[in-house]
């Protein structure tokens, strides 16, 4: 028999983790200049040639209140390394073929999307009332295969937690990003470990997990198929208010991939700006957009399951 002290101890352990959820807080120039004193000191390889990079952070579903800061951190990464250059929009016609020639990448920010449809290209279309219906599917198809076939030439796509969720129920979408998003239990500490200690976009973190607050996402479509590198993963079995079974105890949260001539980073973490208050995070997105842009090489042929 446990002793009581220890039952009472565990149940609100328990209940803790359950309610783990970091406070919102507006950006501040405070919070930048904590992150640029965290940010790596220099970029874990020195381009040979200047790179442009488009972070676009329009989002027509939930709001994540992390978005405005991610831009932050995109571009102290960008401004003390010297890396790349970062240009913002939420501007969806960025995704015209003569736009993207302009980048050497894109990063999605949090573009969630409404649901059910999940299509934040339509959903936008939507709202210009000089178009048909079928002008409105159609552009957005023509938008959403612009970006697919800039990738598949060769441009990189870092998409950042619930960015997933742009296009959900677009198969192509999905099997250039390497899955979409299914659902999540409850923001909650998740104990994030590295697939391979010894590879180089897992540097950052020493060897280390990582543990944060944050939603734990699982994803569906293109993901069962694992065509991609995993980077970081979480024990299921350890996550609390499950709404449903999930089918596997090891599940991936970031990942690296090829698509074509393209590279592909995918990473869930995180939810909340928190999550960036440690160097070890943000050196792993510095070297994941290293990775997209093409100067950090490192094995992304996918992972033998």
């Amino acid at each position: 028999m446990y002793p009581k002290i220890l039952i009472v101890a565990l149940i609100l352990l328990a209940f803790c983790r359950a309610k783990a959820q970091q406070p919102e807080f507006i950006l501040t120039d405070e919070w930048v200049q904590k992150i640029e004193k965290l940010a790596p000191a220099k970029a874990e390889v020195q381009p040979k040639t200047h790179h442009k990079v488009l972070v676009f952070s329009l989002f027509t579903g939930f709001d994540h209140w992390v978005v405005p800061h991610t831009d932050a951190v995109m571009k102290v990464l960008a401004e003390k390394n010297g890396a790349f250059e970062v240009e913002f929009s939420k501007d969806i016609y960025q995704f015209e073929k003569k736009n993207l020639k302009k980048y050497d990448a894109v990063v999605l920010n949090n573009n969630c999307s409404v649901g059910p449809r999940r299509d934040l290209l339509l959903d936008v279309l939507d709202q210009d009332k000089s178009l048909t219906d079928d002008q409105r599917k159609n552009k957005a198809a023509e938008l959403e295969a612009n970006l697919i076939e800039y990738v598949k030439k060769g441009g990189g796509l870092m998409v950042v937690h619930g960015a997933i969720v742009m296009q959900n129920n677009s198969m192509a979408f999905s099997e250039m990003v390497g899955g979409s998003f299914d659902y999540h239990p409850a923001q909650q500490e998740i104990t994030l470990e590295l697939c391979e200690p010894n590879h180089p976009l897992v540097k950052g973190f020493g060897g280390k997990p990582f543990v944060h607050t944050d939603e734990p996402y699982l994803f569906n479509k293109a993901y069962t198929q694992k065509n991609f590198r995993p980077l970081l993963y979480m024990d299921t079995s350890k996550l609390i208010k499950k709404t449903k079974e999930i089918d596997e105890k090891i599940k991936y949260v970031s990942w690296i991939k090829k698509f074509g001539k393209g590279r592909v980073f995918y990473v869930s973490p995180s939810h909340n700006a928190q999550s960036f208050e440690d160097s070890r995070l943000l050196k792993f997105y510095l070297d994941g957009a290293q990775y997209v842009l093409g100067d950090l090489k490192c094995d992304d042929s996918p992972a033998k399951f």
